[in-house]
C-alpha cells in the first residue's frame, strides 16, 4: 500500500514561485526573489512573498511591507530577519 504525498505544508511552500515585492519588472509583475550580491545596497533588502500572495496585495500593502522589512536590521546573529507581510490592525480601546 503506497502512501499518498502531502498536498500542503512545506511541500507546497517549496513549490511556490517566490517574488520580491520591492522590485517591479518593466512589463509588470515582480522580479524573482533573491539578489546576486548580498553587499549590494542599491535596491535594498528583498521582501519575498509567494506570487499568489503578491497578486492579492494592494500597492499600499506592498509598500508598507517593504518599508517595515528594510527598517529592521538584517542578518542579526547570522539569521534572516522576518517581518509580517500584512501589518497588524491597530485597535482602539473605548473609554468607559
Amino acid at each position: 500500500m503506497a502512501s499518498a504525498k502531502p498536498k500542503g505544508g512545506l511541500t507546497k511552500w517549496f513549490k511556490e514561485e517566490w517574488v520580491d515585492i520591492g522590485r517591479k519588472k518593466k512589463g509588470g509583475g515582480h522580479a524573482p526573489c533573491g539578489r546576486k550580491k548580498a553587499s549590494t545596497k542599491r535596491k535594498g533588502y528583498p521582501k519575498c512573498v509567494p506570487k499568489s500572495k503578491a497578486a492579492r496585495m494592494t500597492a499600499a500593502q506592498k509598500r508598507s511591507a517593504v518599508k517595515r522589512k528594510r527598517a529592521k536590521a538584517q542578518g542579526v546573529g547570522g539569521k534572516p530577519t522576518r517581518v509580517r507581510t500584512m501589518a497588524k490592525k491597530k485597535t482602539t480601546r473605548r473609554r468607559k
